[in-house]
């Protein structure tokens, strides 16, 4: 195809000269300033590769849910969930992670690159006890590097204006979606029905 781009060389012709701050931004461990980023989130996006290709996952909760261990260690509770287990299949076959951090009304975000490997060592699962219910197990990662990125996308999507928020029921729910893609062997109106009070009590 005529107008796609085939290599590094025309790519970095059609975009120009990388903007100097955003290399310098770049650290091989976690400094104080992107400690106080981590520490505020109650939200990352898990990026991983395996066999079958790449899988990003939502993980969530308290803010600081994602515990610093040192200053190249972060520790991320893998809690309740559908056991699919995509993103540890992969993380055992493969150690390369990505976490995408977000803070709820800050536009910065803050990405991490790094290797992980999945534990189940006790007494780091029951450090991460809820209601005395512990993970399965905690993915353990090792940061290469890690940087925030500037605010352009929130800003752009107006992802923290509540006028923009989107009405629930303007959407397919989950039952009816998987009503659809199952013919109606799951999901459905009793789906959603049972649905809040099934998560509210599976949460850990």
């Amino acid at each position: 195809m005529a107008h796609t781009i085939t290599s590094l060389s025309e790519l970095e012709a059609l975009y120009g000269e990388v903007n100097k701050a955003s290399l310098l931004k770049e650290a091989d461990r976690i400094v104080p300033e992107y400690r106080a980023l981590i520490e505020a989130s109650p939200f990352a996006a898990l990026a991983t590769r395996g066999p079958e290709g790449l899988d990003c996952s939502p993980r969530g909760d308290g803010p600081g849910f994602v515990r610093i261990r040192d200053d190249r260690t972060l520790l991320l509770p893998d809690r309740r969930g559908n056991n699919r287990i995509d993103s540890l299949r992969n993380i055992v076959q493969d150690p390369s992670v990505a976490l995408l951090f977000l803070i709820p009304g800050v536009g910065e975000t803050l990405r991490v690159n790094g290797r992980a490997v999945v534990s189940t060592e006790p007494d780091l699962l029951e450090s991460f006890s809820v209601d005395g219910k512990v993970p399965k197990s905690v993915i353990v990662i090792t940061v290469d590097s890690v940087f925030f990125q500037c605010a352009r996308a929130i800003l752009r999507s107006e992802l923290w204006n509540p006028a923009r928020h989107v009405p629930r029921e303007s959407l397919p729910s989950a039952g009816q979606m998987l009503a659809a893609l199952t013919n109606n062997e799951a999901g459905g109106e009793a789906y959603d029905k049972a649905l809040p009070e099934r998560q509210r009590t599976t949460l850990y």
